[in-house]
């Protein structure tokens, strides 16, 4: 009897191992239609926080730039987003699946899944961190001379020190994708479950959870993807530290927090069309793969 079970259980954990690996790969491939998508968006955001313009001035000088530059730098997000959401959607799983019964005795099992996104934020944040800085660097207008392609920044940030090179903006970043994380993996499941009670289909609920997550997430973080933004867009010049950065940055926005917003309705926008797709896609894609 323990003979024939063996196998049956062999098998199982063969195909729990796999569902674990789709999480990875799930998490990738959703990612990479949403970030095409909303690049545009995401580019006059950035240019709104490093040059601290309205909608109608980044628009006009994206347009005289012309189309062929419009998605100059989407490489790095690309990548970045599609590595990122490969890491955070597979290593929440894997983390949440670590957790032994005697650990949720002691903790909430509806606050694991919140948890194990906190970790899994915060081994995107080191890992893609590198991605981010070439992207800034790319998008930031004022370096289309000196650094116009991406060879020619990873020459001048090879040249530097590690946490001034590619690491720099390491600390808000980090605190930005584990806190994002650890909200966007605490509500997704309830909001879902709450708006598929009203009657609408698993998909639109997936996707209205993603909405309604990453505009929770999106407000209260922003600053922090804003000094991010202003700390890593140039190469070069003087290295402050965070406390010197966000001081720096709270000056050239005259202290208000209305102008540090700036840009700040569009990012909602972004990240609630870019994070719903990527949550419906990727339920989509555990559902019928599961």
């Amino acid at each position: 009897m323990a003979g024939s079970l063996k196998p049956k259980q062999d098998v199982e954990g063969c195909r729990d191992q796999m569902v674990r690996s789709n999480t990875f790969f799930h998490g990738g491939t959703s990612s990479l239609l949403s970030t095409l998508i909303t690049f545009p968006v995401y580019k006059t955001v950035f240019r709104q926080q490093i040059h601290n313009a309205g909608v109608s001035a980044v628009v006009r000088q994206l347009y005289s730039e012309g189309h062929v530059k419009l998605y100059r730098g989407v490489v790095s997000p690309l990548l970045m987003k599609t590595l990122g959401n490969t890491l955070l959607f597979g290593l929440q799983d894997t983390i949440l699946h670590q957790f032994t019964p005697s650990s949720q005795n002691l903790i909430s099992p509806s606050a694991l899944p919140a948890l194990a996104g906190f970790g899994a934020g915060m081994v995107e944040a080191v890992v893609c961190t590198p991605l981010e800085r070439v992207q800034s660097v790319l998008q930031n207008g004022k370096n289309d001379r000196n650094l116009p392609t991406h060879k020619s920044i990873l020459v001048r940030l090879n040249a530097q020190k590690w946490f001034s090179g590619y690491y720099r903006g390491l600390l808000p970043i980090t605190a930005r994708n584990a806190l994002g994380s650890f909200i966007y993996f605490g509500l997704k499941e309830p909001l879902k479950a709450a708006v598929e009670g009203r009657g609408l289909s698993p998909v639109v609920s997936s996707f209205v959870s993603g909405v309604l997550s990453s505009m929770v997430i999106s407000l209260p973080l922003y600053p922090l993807t804003v000094l991010a933004a202003n700390m890593q867009k140039q190469v070069g010049g003087e290295n402050k530290g965070v406390m010197a950065s966000w001081k720096t940055l709270w000056e050239s926005r005259q202290r208000s927090v209305a102008l540090l917003y700036r840009g700040g309705s569009l990012v909602v926008l972004r990240s609630g069309i870019s994070w719903g797709i990527t949550t419906a896609i990727y339920d989509m894609q555990q559902k019928y793969s599961g």
